[in-house]
């Protein structure tokens, strides 16, 4: 393995491979029940399994007569704008405008029919009822605010990177933001043996979240400031699920490459292990 050298050789320390491989308003929402009905057919009668419960007889029929559309586009009552993606079974995709981070929710059964759509802290982001209605949940408003359907959406996804050189330079520029918000070196530490064309979003996905976090900790003052200031290194591995822990100047990050974009922590998750310290 050789450490990258060029202009951030100090901020960035990148382990190329024996093959030659090279953010947020809305951060941990928090708990709080609350619903809204806002429109839709309900079914005449309760599914009959557990399936049917979570998406509906229709969970991949985006026709009329499946209701709304497997992915869609909400508008809370404050403005914010979201797309819920909802064609990966169990698992849900959100991405808010103006706001490239994905989060990967996790669909559970509720009360009553509803749908319950957690992070990767297990905390609810989103719930959804059999009638359609949608209540989304922000710090701003813990107890929740309706979001009314606004039309299909396009599903989200990450941005294409071009390649070892391109993954390389956007790591260098995520360890440039997190020294900035650390006010001290942080260098960004990947191996990358088994970066493969396909994973590469994952790790891009994860540098970007990564300065997110290191960014919006140290906006929480003196207490962020304090929670960052003994991090020198961030270290990039890979394991069976997503995951991020501290260990005295180090921060490890564990990416599952083959979860796609729900294999990397979400930035709510690493901002909850970093105020931690």
């Amino acid at each position: 393995m050789g450490i990258a050298k060029g202009v951030m050789a100090e901020t960035v320390r990148f382990k190329r491979g024996p093959a030659g491989a090279a953010s947020a308003p809305w951060l941990v929402p928090i708990a709080m029940s609350a619903l809204m009905v806002i429109g839709g057919q309900a079914h005449a009668a309760e599914p009959p399994n557990l399936r049917d419960l979570l998406f509906g007889r229709h969970a991949n029929d985006s026709s009329p007569s499946a209701g709304f559309p497997p992915v869609a586009r909400y508008e809370g009552d404050n403005g914010a704008a979201f797309i819920l993606d909802r064609t990966h079974g169990a698992r849900a995709l959100l991405q808010f405008d103006g706001d490239p981070e994905i989060w990967a929710l996790t669909a559970t059964p509720g009360p009553h029919g509803d749908i319950i759509y957690r992070n990767d802290l297990g905390q609810p982001m989103l719930r959804s009822t059999r009638l359609g209605g949608v209540t989304l949940f922000t710090p701003g408003r813990p107890s929740g605010m309706p979001a009314a359907f606004v039309g299909e959406g396009v599903a989200p996804r990450p941005p294409p990177v071009l390649g070892p050189d391109a993954l390389f330079q956007l790591e260098v520029r995520a360890a440039l933001r997190a020294t900035r918000a650390a006010q001290h070196s942080v260098g960004f530490d990947t191996t990358h043996d088994f970066v493969t064309p396909d994973s590469e979003i994952v790790f891009a996905e994860a540098f970007i979240i990564t300065a997110q976090a290191f960014v919006r900790v140290a906006q929480t003052t003196k207490p962020g400031q304090s929670a960052i200031s003994h991090i020198m290194d961030v270290r990039f591995v890979t394991g069976p699920e997503p995951d991020a822990a501290v260990k005295g100047p180090v921060m490890l990050i564990t990416v599952a490459p083959e979860l796609g974009v729900a294999g990397r922590p979400s930035s709510g998750r690493l901002i909850a292990v970093l105020s931690r310290r």
